[in-house]
């Protein structure tokens, strides 16, 4: 018999009814049926740290909650666990923890103990699970100087430490983030991936990310989806995806005498800042080798570094050849 995956996604479709701007001389504006989802199927094991990406609009926080049980699909099945999100919603939501990168569940005007405790009531946890877990994740996450701080008075870094702890409290078995580093400054980003990290290779937990940033993707996620338009377009490595995008690469080269000026096709577009000559080519166009080999004809070569486009550029080519 075969082994079913920790999630089990089946031909999963959301549609949504909104209304049109109101054109002048009409009392209200014409409804509009927006179809979110379109018959999606995916399965992730247990312990896996999946990516989820793809454009606005491409039905991705859609999925996410309908797989936490927010929302009810207008066709196909779910099983996490052996549970149906929607169906099983009381004993779903007790395995699962969420969070939303522009919606918090701490109390604004309270320390974020207080909140904690409240969870705690919420989840029913013992005494001393409950603190041995949020000894365990305060440290992990350097919240313990914090705790008696009323949410409002932290940063947004610090507030989305405090949302991914009481978010974990309960120890869920699956971790739904939905763009969980937005707004946050290189610092914040960085701790809150290495927590990520330890969060899954400690205790195994399952997670699902979903981010427009594709240095949190690169860092977290070896394998990716891609979602446009309510379709699933791509399901595999990130390596893989990047290597079939990656077309483009740009130098840095200085030469011993400074006014050099190689001679190179029009293809590879080249600008001059002081000493330093810029170039961008294909790699379709011809090897970095062939490229080198043109470059050292101009004179002798002091410095060079060959570097591939940026990873947001290549996600960006993408989705154009996608269409979406």
């Amino acid at each position: 018999m075969e082994e079913k995956s920790f999630i089990e996604v089946h031909h999963l479709s959301k549609s949504f009814q909104v209304r049109k701007k109101r054109e002048k001389g009409h009392w209200r504006g014409e409804k509009k049926t927006i179809r979110a989802l379109k018959d999606v199927s995916f399965s992730i094991d247990q312990g896996e740290l999946v990516g989820y990406i793809g454009p606005n609009g491409a039905g991705k926080s859609t999925t996410v909650k309908i797989l936490s049980g927010i929302l009810t699909p207008d066709a196909g099945d779910v099983r996490i666990d052996g549970q149906t999100p929607w169906k099983d919603r009381k004993e779903h939501v007790k395995r699962i923890g969420v969070v939303f990168g522009q919606r918090m569940q701490l109390w604004w005007d309270v320390p974020i103990l207080d909140s904690y405790s409240l969870l705690r009531d919420i989840y029913r946890l013992n005494d001393a699970d409950y603190t041995k877990r949020l000894h365990e994740l305060t440290e992990a996450l350097g919240l313990g100087s914090l705790l008696r701080t009323p949410l409002r008075q932290l940063s947004l870094g610090q507030r989305m430490r405090a949302e991914l702890c009481g978010s974990l409290l309960h120890r869920p078995r699956i971790l739904f983030l939905d763009e969980p580093t937005i707004g946050l400054d290189a610092v914040s980003k960085l701790a809150l991936r290495d927590f990520l990290k330890w969060e899954n290779e400690t205790h195994h937990t399952t997670i699902l990310l979903t981010t427009h940033d594709m240095e949190d993707m690169a860092a977290l996620c070896s394998r990716v989806m891609v979602l446009g338009r309510g379709q699933k377009l791509y399901d595999g490595s990130l390596s893989a995806l990047l290597r079939e995008h990656d077309r483009t690469r740009s130098v840095e080269i200085r030469y011993d005498t400074p006014d050099c000026m190689p001679s190179l096709p029009p293809s590879v577009r080249m600008h001059r800042e002081g000493d330093t000559l810029h170039l961008t080519y294909a790699t379709c166009d011809f090897s970095t080798s062939d490229l080198l080999s043109m470059l050292q004809k101009a004179g002798a070569i002091r410095e060079m570094t060959v570097q591939p486009q940026s990873i947001d550029y290549l996600i960006a080519d993408m989705y154009r050849e996608m269409g979406l």
